[in-house]
């Protein structure tokens, strides 16, 4: 049998394709996530949904998962009444599913923990403004129990996803000190800067110096503005680039609606792995179809 790769491994020899959004490919699947714990809930109500999803992804040919724990907290289910003991075994089982629908692959499939940021607790769209009005060091005290929780679960590397401003990536870098998982950091951007409007050279060096990181980058974005921040990221740190952006369309946090048409391109992500970019996917709004064509466009790159 072949040895299992660490991630960090595979991506010293090549190109990985990541999944795309979750949410959408539940709603294709019929699930109602009108609801601030968003997927999340599905941890709960529906985990048998949330596997499939997973699973249209590895046939679409995703090699890395993205768990069901953007949105999931303990904060987040005890405002539904869900105990510590129980939010903790949720979260482990974000990670089960994402396992599970993994194993019967062709090829071998990690697992990335999911870690979104302060906001998506919120469930207000604060996670593209960023600045809370909290300390790092209160950030820090919120992400580190559901980073302790799902590391206990075991998943191949945690991301740290759609972080709005460096304050958050410094508080997240603390909280993850010690757990024992690799990570990767990924900016949610708006042109060359963060949400919070910080320079994205500065974001990506918080990186640049941390062994735990391997692999930085941005997630939900326009796809217009993933280019250019992978050379960024790829010039301010060395370290292997994470690229997910979203379908192009805008979400509108009140009305809760997305607007405009999708400006996802699999064949111009082709020429991203030149410039640095070893984890390739998509995010909201970017299904199996779209990650079945990524997959196309990218199994001729060297």
């Amino acid at each position: 049998m072949t040895r299992a790769r660490s991630l960090a491994e595979a991506l010293d020899e090549e190109v990985l394709v990541l999944d795309g959004g979750l949410s959408n490919q539940l709603e294709a699947q019929g699930c109602d996530l009108r609801d601030e714990l968003w997927s999340a809930r599905l941890l709960a109500d529906g985990p048998e949904q949330i596997e499939a999803a997973h699973t249209a992804y590895v046939r679409a040919g995703a090699r890395v998962l993205i768990t069901a724990g953007y949105q999931a907290t303990f904060e987040g289910f005890a405002r539904r009444g869900i105990g510590r003991e129980e939010t903790a075994r949720l979260l482990a089982r974000s990670v089960e599913l994402a396992r599970a629908a993994g194993e019967g692959a062709r090829e071998q499939v990690w697992v990335a923990g999911s870690v979104g940021p302060y906001g998506a607790m919120l469930a207000d769209g604060s996670e593209y403004r960023g600045r809370y009005g909290l300390s790092a060091r209160e950030l820090e005290r919120f992400h580190r129990p559901r980073i302790e929780a799902l590391a206990a679960a075991g998943p191949d590397v945690l991301a740290l996803e759609t972080v709005p401003d460096t304050d958050e990536a410094e508080a997240l870098l603390r909280a993850v000190e010690g757990c024992g998982v690799p990570v990767w950091l990924s900016y949610t951007i708006a042109g060359e800067r963060t949400r919070a409007g910080q320079q994205l050279t500065e974001a990506f060096a918080l990186a640049a110096g941390n062994d735990q990181v391997i692999a930085v980058g941005v997630n939900c974005c326009e796809p217009g503005d993933a280019a250019r921040a992978v050379e960024l990221a790829a010039a301010a740190t060395g370290k292997p680039v994470v690229v997910y952006p979203n379908s192009g369309e805008e979400w509108d946090a009140v009305a809760r609606a997305w607007h405009g048409s999708g400006a996802f391109d699999p064949g111009r992500m082709r020429g991203w792995p030149e410039a640095g970019a070893r984890l390739l996917g998509g995010c909201c709004r970017v299904g199996p179809d779209r990650i079945a064509e990524l997959a196309a466009a990218l199994a001729s790159v060297p």
